[in-house]
């Protein structure tokens, strides 16, 4: 019979759940995950994972493209969707085995079923044979989120997809509609008009990709128009008429509605937390706007009980839940963990060009009543980047022009979603310019432009 008494309980195994569990176990815990469809959760499944598999094989497309530039030859280049989809589906069937693992490794019980909080401290799963009652001194709810669908915009999985539908295509677009600009929109947008589908983008927002600085929004927005991307900004899609085969899209902008004929469209407007179904209320959780209220260090002010990862609100990012559930595993041990700074948290969206950022904009720090010094350096200005074919792309810095603390960096170009973790660290360690300005960055790499960024910013600048 099935232990039914923990330390710890995660409901939802996904890049929050099952680090916190892992975290748990580490610390001693009994420890329990209950999951209802896959280990890894949507990130590991259908989300993080599989489209930077997608994302690769564009990005392989592309510069095959470009094999002339390199001195290569290639002819007849093309693409087998069914094979490029399928290496997805693996890459993430390979990784959710990985969770199976080290869930046995570290002794986690697993049970696959629908969970539900009858009362403080108790959980019931509804497995496919049977219901279990389980206790535990700590829950931690981990759920995740699902993509938002507007009316009349809805997902039927033929003619409109969501983000499910777009990385399990059962045909390729021709013309393609994306509705959102944000990481997963721009995202898909980036990959198919790769691979040849006439795409057009719509933003409600000022601008794509609105919650990045508005020069690498802008800087984004020529390199995707270069590529033949249509990019509608300040407009919002009204009404989708279906027919066999086709979509017609009522396109508010400017003040007047135009419509356009679409085969497929993607619906990337946002997600919702899966807060449903769990008996929240009734234990007296406050939720606001499909997200659980917490305080910094996760806790929902039931006692014992914690959220964290997507149902937990804002930044929607995978490691910004791993790094909530090691706090709150830490929390429940007795220790006392640093809680998660969000203006800390690196943002990354894998399109091409690759966009990354961490800490305040520009426009955030002054409004915030920073006196800034601001830093800029491109691309073409680096031996690597010039190497790599990559010469489009650029590196800005924010410092307080009173302290020398970085206030955010931003960046646009070829591999930025990994540069970005030494500006990460540098924040973590609170560097200065000076710290920053008197590290020594090996040559020839793209990580010199962050140093030239620096002197930038203070009037030191080198290559340019």
């Amino acid at each position: 019979m099935a232990e039914t008494s923990f330390d710890l309980i995660v409901i939802g195994a996904g890049p929050g759940g099952y680090v916190a569990a892992i975290r748990g176990a580490q610390l001693g815990m009994k420890v329990a995950i209950v999951e209802r469809e896959n280990l890894g959760g949507i990130c590991l499944n259908w989300g993080c994972i599989p489209t930077k598999a997608l994302l690769r094989t564009s990005e392989v497309f592309h510069l095959m493209h470009r094999a002339k530039e390199f001195g290569l030859k290639a002819e007849n280049i093309d693409f087998d969707l069914p094979a490029v989809v399928k290496r997805s589906r693996q890459v993430a069937g390979q990784l959710s085995g990985g969770i199976a693992h080290l869930m046995k490794k570290n002794k986690i019980t697993v049970f696959m079923g629908v969970a539900t909080l009858p009362a403080k401290r108790k959980v019931k799963v509804k497995t496919d044979k049977e219901t279990l009652d389980l206790t535990a001194k700590n829950i931690v709810l981990a759920t995740g989120a699902r993509a938002r669908e507007l009316p009349g915009l809805e997902a039927d999985g033929d003619l409109v997809w969501t983000y499910r539908h777009a990385l399990d295509p059962k045909r390729m677009p021709k013309k393609l509609l994306v509705i959102g600009s944000g990481a997963i929109g721009i995202e898909f947008a980036s990959f198919y008009n790769t691979l040849g589908a006439d795409t057009t983008v719509v933003e409600v927002m000022d601008r794509v990709l609105p919650v990045e600085d508005e020069e690498i929004s802008k800087f984004a927005k020529k390199q995707f128009e270069k590529q033949g991307m249509k990019i509608m900004q300040k407009a919002m899609v009204k009404k989708l008429d279906r027919a066999k085969g086709k979509v017609t899209a009522h396109i508010e902008v400017g003040g007047k509605v135009e419509t356009q004929e679409f085969d497929t469209v993607i619906s990337a407007v946002g997600i919702v937390g899966n807060v449903e179904g769990l008996g929240l209320e009734e234990l007296g959780v406050k939720i606001d706007r499909t997200h659980v209220v917490t305080d910094k260090y996760c806790r929902t002010g039931v006692d014992g009980l914690y959220a964290i990862g997507d149902i937990a609100g804002a930044p929607w990012l995978a490691h910004k839940a791993s790094h909530e559930g090691v706090m709150v595993a830490e929390l429940m041990a007795g220790m006392h963990p640093h809680a998660v700074k969000p203006e800390s948290i690196a943002g990354c969206t894998y399109c091409y060009p690759q966009v990354a950022s961490v800490g305040y904009t520009e426009a955030k720090a002054k409004e915030l009543g920073y006196d800034v010094k601001v830093g800029r350096f491109p691309f073409i200005g680096n031996g690597k980047a010039i190497a790599l074919g990559e010469a489009e792309g650029m590196v800005k810095t924010v410092f307080d022009a009173k302290t020398g603390e970085l206030l955010g960096a931003h960046m646009v170009g070829a591999e930025v979603t990994e540069l970005i973790q030494g500006y990460v660290v540098g924040r973590q360690l609170e560097t200065t310019e000076e710290d920053l300005m008197n590290t020594v960055f090996p040559h020839p790499t793209l990580s010199e432009m962050m140093h030239e960024s620096v002197l930038d910013a203070y009037g030191r600048v080198i290559h340019m």
